[in-house]
């Protein structure tokens, strides 16, 4: 290190501050050739005096041998350096102090604007005031009491043990609103809020009367008594309007898949997705807040959203973000609780057509059976607010009962994916090979795996998001045709522009008719206008369940000049509908499929058609009474079918023009118009309006 060498001072203390004159400040100090020992010596007498007079400052250089311009000059910078560090650890206390006040003053402004936010949260949560929940709000969300209620001994109700802090709140999978952090006071919130839920749903689940009562439907079918559940659940209404209503719902069955199993399904949103792929259409998960014990997944906690949406683009889809919370009650049993959580803006919340719905506490038990199969008891209980009232079509079947999305239609779901998944296992294969085309397991599940994303894929074109209005189209013909414009560049989508074209009709017979009626390969060319009358053979099929109408068909093309397409067709019946859903394949395609190999990448663009019970009473049941049908398709009852018929159809690629035009649009609507004609006029329902 260098020293300057500046001209001698006056003697006193203030000459040593005085600068170097400019000749002076060329000369160098030699510093850096001080001993050790002169350096401790120097050091230990500035801490006696920093600021050494002139005959202290000879009489150093004496003892040390140095120059007194050397002695000056190590003093002043001496004095230079400390000041600098004092000055450096002053500003960082002021800093750090500084900080700490700022982040005092933001808890305390938080703490106001929230405290009038935690009353009304806890009012629509879980009915509690303020005063409930302040001693629980302490170090540890661990801490947290949940209220507990009296349940039968079939099972004890161990505490619910969610510790946020051991957590990973901060593991983001998925989010709407990627910037949201969860605040100590949210989580707190959202335990009480999982907490309460969680001792509801067991309650409902265990005890009969006298919150529930059967639904004047059917006498299988369970719907809350609402003045005995509101004395003991005290709630606040979500929506004060004339739409608003309380849908709840409570089935049982045998799903054929272990416990654990389903529990990592229904934990996982890909997977949950995977498994109801007729009825959620998009699913995420916002924060893991705990993951829960490995092995049984007990003590798991998710924030999570979801889009739903059934059988018709008539049928308004509904949208929650919601809590889910995953206790093992004790071996081989598990509960899992479902309930709203107002966390951000949801993205259709604006759009008139799509219902306002708030998950009250549901969710379902699961129980592990000895033979690798479970008992699956589940609970809808939801508020909906419908801002337009539900097309007339669907009204019965939506409003006037349980069917639409109540606990039957998981359950129901839930085992037909179940059996369905299982038949994909089976040895020796249940296939119908007509010409020895399926020839492998691993074809089979390559073709069972193309088959499901089909499935998917169409279920989630019914709720024609983004459509577009042509009323010269429906204007002209009325026809109730709603048709939507998209541009696909999705893997698994041809790439280029997509019109989805779909309407929906009633039909005067039984939805095991109408059904019986499409799956009939014979009967193609009565209603499918591409047929062009041309016979279609049926070259392969699977069967995916015990009613011979679940399979999965390969077809050969519809027009014999066509040597290079084939077509996979899903037929699928139970209980509370069916559909028939198909796709054309290219030849390459399907082999590659066929031998077992990935058929992710293979693009698909599915058409079909859906079938369910219209939902009005039964008149053809003595006094009017609902009893369970031997039919699989009609324990909905009614006096109807409702029929849904949906086009997807690719009119130009990536290198064609961009621009939409309506000779494209009026192509497909004639398209679907025809189809629905010849449909009629095959079921001797042409008359119809």
């Amino acid at each position: 290190m260098e020293f300057q060498m500046g001209s001698g001072g006056n003697g006193n203390n203030s000459g040593d501050e005085e600068t170097s004159n400019a000749s002076s400040q060329k000369e160098r100090n030699p510093y850096h050739r001080h001993t050790a020992q002169q350096i401790q010596a120097l050091e230990a007498f500035f801490k006696e005096c920093p600021h050494p007079d002139e005959n202290e400052r000879r009489q150093l250089g004496r003892e040390l041998g140095l120059d007194p311009k050397q002695i000056k000059f190590w003093f002043q910078n001496k004095r230079t350096q400390t000041k600098a560090q004092v000055e450096r650890a002053d500003n960082s206390a002021l800093r750090a102090e500084n900080e700490r006040i700022h982040c005092e003053n933001v808890a305390i402004r938080e703490a106001l604007k929230n405290h009038e936010k935690v009353s009304n949260l806890l009012a629509k949560y879980i009915g509690k005031p303020i005063e409930a929940l302040m001693p629980a709000i302490g170090p540890s969300t661990a801490d947290v009491q949940p209220p507990t209620f009296s349940v039968p001994n079939t099972f004890a109700v161990p505490d619910l043990d969610i510790n946020l802090n051991s957590g990973t709140s901060d593991n983001t999978i998925g989010t709407q609103c990627p910037n949201k952090r969860l605040s100590e006071m949210e989580k707190e919130i959202m335990a009480q809020t999982v907490a309460s839920a969680r001792d509801e749903l067991i309650r409902l689940v265990r005890v009969n009367e006298p919150f529930w009562a059967k639904s004047s439907d059917s006498e299988r079918k369970y719907v809350i008594h609402h003045d005995s559940y509101e004395q003991i659940f005290p709630r606040v209404s979500h929506f004060k309007t004339p739409n608003a209503r309380i849908e709840s719902s409570k089935d049982s069955g045998i799903v054929s898949m272990n416990g654990l199993e389903l529990v990592d399904m229904f934990l996982d949103a890909d997977q949950w997705m995977n498994i109801f792929p007729t009825i959620v259409n998009e699913a995420k998960t916002i924060h893991v807040l705990k993951a829960g014990v490995p092995g049984n997944r007990n003590g798991c906690f998710l924030l999570m959203h979801q889009q739903m949406h059934i059988l018709s683009p008539l049928v308004p889809m509904r949208e929650f973000y919601f809590l889910r919370y995953c206790q093992q009650l004790e071996l081989g049993l598990w509960v899992i609780v479902d309930v709203s959580y107002d966390w951000a803006k949801l993205e259709n919340e604006d759009d008139p057509s799509i219902s306002r719905a708030w998950k009250l506490p549901s969710g379902c038990t699961i129980q592990d059976l000895a033979n690798g199969c479970s008992n699956v008891t589940w609970i809808e209980h939801v508020e909906v607010d419908d801002k337009i009232q539900t097309h007339r079509l669907y009204r019965d079947l939506i409003c006037g009962s349980t069917t639409a999305y109540g606990a039957e239609r998981w359950i129901v779901t839930l085992q037909r994916m179940c059996e369905k998944f299982a038949f994909v296992m089976m040895e020796p294969p249940p296939t119908h090979d007509l010409t020895g085309v399926i020839t492998s397991a691993e074809s089979r599940k390559s073709l069972m795996k193309l088959s499901h994303r089909m499935v998917k894929n169409f279920s989630g074109m019914l709720t024609m998001s983004g459509k577009l209005d042509f009323p010269q189209l429906s204007e002209v013909n009325n026809s109730g045709v709603r048709i939507c414009v998209r541009k696909t560049s999705d893997s698994g989508q041809p790439n280029g522009i997509v019109v989805s074209a779909a309407t929906s009709l009633w039909l005067p017979l039984p939805p095991e008719t109408v059904f019986n009626f499409f799956r009939e390969v014979k009967n193609r060319t009565k209603w499918d206008v591409l047929c062009n009358a041309n016979p279609v053979h049926e070259l392969a099929r699977i069967s995916n369940g015990a009613n011979p109408g679940n399979s999965l068909s390969i077809l050969r093309p519809f027009i014999p000049t066509e040597n290079n397409v084939v077509m996979i067709q899903e037929n699928c019946i139970d209980r509370l509908g069916s559909m028939v859903i198909y796709a054309p394949i290219d030849v390459p395609s399907i082999n590659q499929v066929i031998s077992g190999g990935d058929s992710g990448g293979i693009s698909i663009l599915p058409s079909g058609i859906i079938i369910s019970g219209d939902g009005r009473p039964d008149t053809t049941r003595a006094g009017g009474s609902s009893t369970i049908s031997a039919n699989p398709a009609s324990s909905s009852g009614g006096s109807g079918s409702l029929l849904t018929v949906a086009f997807q159809i690719l009119v130009s690629s990536p290198t064609s023009p961009g621009e939409m035009n309506m000779e494209s649009v009026a192509t497909v609507h004639s398209l679907i118009s025809s189809t629905v004609q010849r449909i009629k006029d095959s079921l001797d329902c042409s008359n119809l309006d």
